[in-house]
């Protein structure tokens, strides 16, 4: 009560006008509603209503789900679900100082948990992790595209489900990995951005020059899973309207189709902690070798890889980055601070830094799916006592599983998955595949502009 109180006060000294009250979807995509200021205190004591199906539509926005003709569908006839705010995700939005956000956990109307709901998803994982005596620390970097906006494309033709992209062209030139001058080129945009982060209370740490056209990565200080989930929404989210206000479009999509350009992957760096004595379970032994906790989690991470690709990697565009030579992981495996594996041990003794990076991911994943993933199968691994298998040292030339080829692969895994039907739910395992088989079946259903070229002319 004391936190709302001071949320309330500061509210009032600062003059804030609107607070945006907001939860992160199946997507990882920010949704709510505007109140005024005078508000806030009745939304705190009561929550919030909005429509069930923000929860049950895919990412063009179609609701997938059939609300009006299926009593059994979650949530039928399009109810109403509450949103109880979380005082400690309060912001004051630097670009637009008169507003404010703030996150909320999202329950039934009569107060009962939604069992897909993302950040409480992510909270049952760690008291898992929590009941086992360990702590989870990650650490974020996120690559992203900014490029320069040519024609918006908002007109009456253009809008659809979902709607026309806009026409961009490169804010920078690429293949200039960590180019001072290409930094400078654009600093004034990645200041823009990096302020705002600390104005926000992001733990930034580096921006940098990515290795494709207008690309660039962040990295973040590490910190606990649920704080770095509600920073990576809150991330994705103000890059974009940042930018948008330059006259400027970012995106987090993994391979954006332009000429020559590179593939976002977003590496998560993972440690896990005796929750008592905050001592590193990561740090390996002094002849060298991996501690029993870092055996056991990298081989949960590996064994359960495929079926967690569809929480790590969620979209069809997510899948064209898997490729070999890429400075991607195409396979299933890991190895000592190699960037080709899908893991990558960054660990010595004595150093209290040891961890591993998951390399598989994309930056659109929902970070909340995604950190759940990785604490239910190293949590996995440790508690059944799976051993890693040896580390490679050439990733691309490997007998190795690979990873799933395309979303219906990485689907069909996910739904076969003992471990996340045990540990999730089948309600949340038939919930999230059929919103991604609706994705999959219209990429399917679309004709590309590679068949008109390669068979309309030829038969």
């Amino acid at each position: 009560m004391d936190l709302v109180n001071s949320v309330l006060e500061q509210v009032k000294k600062s003059g804030t006008e609107t607070i945006r009250v907001l939860f992160a979807d199946q997507h990882g995509i920010l949704r709510g509603k505007t109140i005024v200021a005078s508000a806030l205190a009745s939304v705190f004591s009561n929550g919030m209503n909005v429509p069930s199906s923000l929860l049950l539509k895919d990412t063009s926005n179609r609701t997938v789900f059939p609300v009006w003709s299926a009593a059994d569908s979650p949530m039928s006839g399009v109810g109403d679900v509450t949103l109880f705010p979380d005082p400690s995700t309060f912001r004051i939005l630097p670009w637009s100082p008169h507003s404010a956000w703030i996150l909320c956990d999202t329950r039934m109307r009569n107060g009962d948990p939604i069992p897909f709901v993302s950040r409480d998803l992510l909270k049952s994982a760690v008291s898992k992790l929590e009941a086992q005596g360990l702590k989870m620390l990650v650490g974020l970097e996120v690559e992203f595209h900014i490029f320069e906006i040519l024609d918006p494309g908002p007109d009456h033709k253009t809008t659809a489900m979902p709607g026309t992209a806009p026409l961009t062209r490169n804010l920078s030139q690429g293949y200039q990995f960590l180019s001072e001058t290409r930094y400078g080129e654009v600093e004034t945009v990645l200041d823009d951005l990096r302020r705002v982060c600390q104005q926000m209370g992001l733990p930034i740490r580096t921006t940098e020059i990515e290795m494709g056209p207008s690309q660039f990565e962040f990295t973040f200080d590490p910190d606990a899973p649920l704080i770095h989930a509600d920073n990576m929404v809150m991330l994705r989210t103000l890059v974009k309207e940042v930018c948008a206000r330059r006259g400027l479009h970012a995106t987090f999509m993994c391979r954006p189709r332009v000429k020559d350009g590179a593939a976002s992957g977003w590496h998560l760096h993972q440690s896990v902690l005796n929750a008592q004595t905050g001592e590193n379970m990561m740090i390996p032994r002094k002849d060298g070798g991996l501690s029993k906790t870092a055996s056991g989690w990298i081989a949960g991470l590996l064994a359960h890889a495929a079926e967690s690709c569809i929480l790590t990697t969620p979209t069809v565009n997510g899948y064209k980055r898997y490729r070999p030579g890429q400075l991607a992981p195409d396979r299933i495996q890991w190895g000592y601070d190699n960037r080709g594996s899908m893991i990558r041990a960054v660990m010595a003794f004595g150093d209290i830094a040891s961890r591993v990076e998951n390399r598989v991911a994309e930056t659109a994943a929902n970070p909340y799916y995604f950190f759940a993933s990785q604490i239910i199968s190293g949590l996995a691994g440790i508690t059944q006592k799976f051993a890693a298998p040896p580390a490679v040292e050439t990733p691309y030339e490997t007998d190795a599983i690979k990873l799933p080829t395309d979303l219906l692969e990485a689907i069909q895994s996910f739904e076969k998955s003992h471990l996340y039907r045990n540990e999730l739910g089948d309600t949340f395992v038939n919930y999230l595949s059929k919103i991604k088989r609706a994705e999959w079946e219209r990429y399917l259903a679309h004709i590309s502009e590679w068949e008109q070229a390669e068979y309309f002319d030829i038969f």
